[in-house]
């Protein structure tokens, strides 16, 4: 029987969820979270790791005699050494396109958020504003619909193109940087350059990989290209930004909001100068957390092991 370990379950499942269907495949021993001095003495015997963001390299794969394959509990893979694993004949598979729906709805949670001020208004609500106004209605903050508003995406992958899709259904023009020809894209999404991009974009949304080309893609320099007042959204990578340029645009009133799930760093330093900027909303990495979606998770990596175990391994980002 197999000896499989999975490091950092904690994040996957809280609890409200079951770990039955992988303990069916094997000896499963499950830890909810695994600090990198940690790492190797847990994973010594084991033939399977799963993990989400513990880091395994290549000096701890040449410490671990048994290991077979490493299961990575989401889509992004840069935790694990992939070229290293790969030269010891270790297996490494993600789980592509679980979190699609859940992710573009964080994206427009984010966007009417800024657009419509719910957040602002309930809680000062709570504060018994409402009940003090002279009229039936009140507002204190500009309010805009999206309809006729241009978005601008960065990257058509599923979760790009999802959004690109609810976009048109608010009447909103898409415009996308796209690596797709012109000719391949659905009706209603007009391809054009980054260049182009910042200028025409209302709302500018990111969903492409962060690699050094796009590390700090929108900086002081970018942002400076957009219209004043746009909207930035980032539920891709926190370093696709550069965090203080982005709180300056705030404060001068460039960016007019900027809404992310993402940080550079996770957890962010109390130091994080969005953490004090205005109309800056950051949520603590949780559009892949909705309970379907991490249920979709957990039923792939399962379907992902047994694959392995079979001999016939699906979703393998190291061939």
């Amino acid at each position: 029987m197999m000896k499989i370990v999975v490091l950092d379950g904690y994040t996957v499942n809280h609890g409200d969820l079951s770990w039955e269907a992988l303990e069916a495949l094997g000896d499963v021993v499950i830890y909810p979270r695994t600090s990198a001095d940690e790492l190797v003495e847990r994973s010594k015997d084991a033939d399977i790791l799963l993990t989400n963001k513990v880091v395994i390299n290549s000096d701890a794969m040449a410490l671990l005699p048994c290991l077979r394959y490493i299961g990575v509990l989401a889509t992004g893979y840069n935790v694990v050494d992939t070229e290293g694993a790969r030269a010891r004949g270790i297996c490494v598979t993600n789980i592509p396109a679980y979190s699609t729906d859940s992710v573009a709805q964080m994206v427009f949670a984010h966007i009417l958020n800024i657009t419509n001020r719910v957040g602002h208004y309930a809680w000062q609500n709570k504060d018994g504003q409402w009940s003090r106004s002279e009229d039936f209605c009140y507002w204190d903050t500009p309010l805009h619909e999206l309809a006729g508003k241009t978005i601008g995406i960065v990257g058509l992958g599923n979760i790009g193109m999802k959004v690109a899709m609810i976009s048109r259904v608010f009447g909103m023009d898409v415009f996308a940087y796209t690596s797709k020809h012109s000719a391949s894209l659905p009706e209603g999404i007009q391809k054009t350059t980054l260049e182009g991009l910042y200028g025409v974009s209302d709302i500018l949304t990111l969903h492409c990989p962060l690699t050094d080309k796009t590390k700090g893609m929108i900086n002081a320099g970018t942002i400076s290209k957009m219209k004043r007042g746009a909207i930035l959204i980032n539920t891709g990578r926190g370093a696709l930004v550069n965090e203080k340029d982005i709180a300056e645009a705030l404060e001068s009133g460039q960016l007019g909001g900027y809404g992310a799930d993402v940080s550079e760093q996770e957890p962010p330093l109390l130091s994080n100068p969005l953490l004090g900027a205005p109309n800056a909303y950051l949520t603590p990495h949780i559009a892949w957390a909705t309970s379907e979606a991490r249920t979709r998770l957990m039923q792939i990596a399962v379907s992902n092991v047994k694959a392995f175990m079979d001999g016939m391994p699906v979703n393998v980002v190291n061939r």
